[in-house]
C-alpha cells in the first residue's frame, strides 16, 4: 500500500508464471536496492524514508515502460523488476533507465558516500535456456549481481550468473 506497486506475494506469483511460460525465451530479473537507506532513514526520519520509498517506486514504474513487465517491492528498501522476453542487453538498458530516473529525483542524501543524492545499486540476471531449476535460481543470481554492485562501490549495476552445475 505504501509504494502503490506490487507486493512480494504478487512478485512471487508473477515470477513463477513467467518462469513456467518462458518457453526458451529470455526472462530477466533486476533487483534494485537503495544505497545507504538505513543512514537515510536514521538521518531524515521514517516519514521521509516512506516518502523516499514512494518516490523511488514511482521512478521505477516510469523507467520500466513495457506492459508485460512487473515492478514490485521486494522488501524493505529493495525492489524487483521482472522483464519477460528481455535479453541481458535489454536489461542493461532498463537498469540505466532506472538509475537515471532515480538520479533525476534529486533526493538529498548527505550521508551517502557515493553521491549527494540518493542512488541505487542493481543486480541483473537473465535465463534463456530451459533449466531444471526453479525461479529461485534466477533470484539468487540477481542477488549475486546486487552484492557485486555494492562491492564495486554502489550506484551501479552488475550481472549475476545462474550456476550451470
Amino acid at each position: 500500500a505504501l509504494t502503490q506497486i506490487a507486493n512480494r506475494r504478487a512478485f512471487d506469483e508473477f515470477l513463477d508464471k513467467a518462469w513456467t511460460a518462458r518457453n526458451q525465451t529470455p526472462l530477466t530479473l533486476i533487483l534494485c536496492d537503495i544505497d545507504y537507506f538505513k543512514l537515510y532513514n536514521d538521518n531524515y526520519g521514517h516519514q521521509a524514508g516512506d516518502a523516499c520509498l514512494q518516490q523511488v517506486a514511482q521512478a521505477l514504474q516510469k523507467a520500466v515502460k513495457r506492459q508485460p513487465d512487473l515492478v514490485a517491492r521486494y522488501g524493505g528498501e529493495e525492489f524487483a523488476v521482472v522483464l519477460p522476453n528481455t535479453t541481458l542487453v535489454g536489461a542493461q538498458y532498463v537498469a540505466r533507465a532506472i538509475q537515471t530516473a532515480v538520479r533525476e529525483l534529486e533526493i538529498e542524501h548527505c550521508l551517502s558516500t557515493v553521491s549527494n543524492y540518493l542512488t541505487v545499486s542493481l543486480g541483473i540476471a537473465t535465463v534463456t535456456l530451459t533449466v531444471n531449476d526453479s525461479y529461485q535460481a534466477l533470484i539468487a543470481a540477481a542477488d549475486q549481481g546486487l552484492y557485486q554492485a555494492k562491492s564495486d562501490g554502489r550506484a551501479c549495476f552488475a550481472i549475476g550468473y545462474l550456476d550451470k552445475s
